[in-house]
């Protein structure tokens, strides 16, 4: 059977952290607050020098010399974006020509932080299809250029990376197994960003009521994440004759550790074969699941033949998981 098998992953974060003592000098907040709420204690944030695409190439230049290939082997470029650098060109036009792989194809996926597997689910069809041999998955953002550092709700959780994943066509019972995509716009007002699009296009009354900042009723977000955490992963597993037990690591869409813990309770996963790493990133969108992901795979948690199971949600709604043997 011919699955797409990752042979390479990157990763790259901004060097500038903000801690929430940082915050709690900017707004009125406090690490214990901050904590209690979302588990987060730092975030790296990208400097005004920085766009979405200089994170991405980054960790695509990891991930391509992991898998020990040059760029004009990739093929298709498919990058999981909320923030690109400008509506067009996309970042994957922008990674394709900057990193030197040819005429490579190239889309960006809006999916809000459900891009990571969405970008990995995409990727890997190209592959499945016959044709394509090698495709780079991105995840990447910039998710601190939309966010209200006057809103305490948002401002301590959205943050910046990018992640990468370099896919390669396998005959073989490794790689790719599965994967579910699923949306539902009824949830659109509960994350979402009003302005800069054909809806309200930017203008100084725009600017002033500051709509191009990220919106978030976190309560709500919190229920309906939990729930398709729950429904994706549960669903997945069962269609492919697993159950929580077979699954060696669950590699969840780091948005707040209270939902990752309630999340893994529901499905009867303990927390040791869960990755955590929102406490150092914060919520990084479409990076965090190819983020948590290589960091897993570099500290050695993950062996060949290892049930490794992603899954993720983000804005629209729009949620997915993965299933990969390793």
């Amino acid at each position: 059977m011919r699955r797409a098998r990752i042979i390479g992953m990157g990763a790259y974060a901004p060097k500038r952290i903000l801690t929430n003592a940082d915050l709690e000098k900017m707004i009125e907040t406090s690490d214990a607050w901050i904590v209690q709420r979302s588990g987060i204690r730092e975030r790296h944030i990208a400097d005004e020098s920085e766009a979405t695409s200089d994170l991405a190439l980054r960790a695509a230049q990891q991930a391509l010399e992991r898998a020990n290939l040059v760029p004009e082997d990739i093929e298709f470029i498919a990058v999981g974006t909320t923030t690109p650098d400008m509506f067009f060109p996309t970042v994957g036009n922008i990674v394709q020509h900057r990193l030197g792989c040819g005429r490579a194809g190239s889309v960006d996926l809006l999916a809000a932080c459900a891009g990571s597997v969405y970008s990995l689910a995409f990727g890997s069809q190209l592959i499945q299809t016959g044709k394509y041999r090698r495709v780079l998955c991105i995840g990447a953002e910039t998710l601190s250029k939309i966010t209200d550092f006057t809103d305490r709700g948002t401002c301590m959780l959205l943050a910046d990376a990018a992640g990468a994943a370099v896919l390669e066509a396998y005959e073989g019972d490794r790689g790719i197994i599965d994967f579910d995509l699923y949306s539902d716009g009824q949830y659109w007002d509960l994350l979402y960003m009003p302005g800069g699009g054909s809806r309200h296009p930017a203008t100084r009354e725009t600017v002033d009521a500051r709509m191009h900042y990220a919106k978030m009723k976190g309560g709500e977000v919190f229920k309906v994440a939990v729930r398709m955490f729950v429904d994706c992963t549960e669903r997945i597993l069962e269609r492919n004759g697993f159950t929580a037990d077979d699954v060696s690591l669950f590699i969840p869409h780091q948005a707040n550790l209270r939902i990752i813990e309630a999340a893994a309770k529901r499905v009867s996963l303990p927390m040791e074969r869960v990755v955590v790493n929102v406490d150092r990133y914060g919520n990084t969108g479409a990076a965090s699941v190819y983020v948590a992901l290589e960091e897993a795979v570099a500290a050695g948690r993950i062996a060949r033949g290892d049930l490794v199971l992603l899954a993720a949600f983000g804005g629209g709604f729009a949620w997915g998981s993965v299933l990969i043997r390793w």
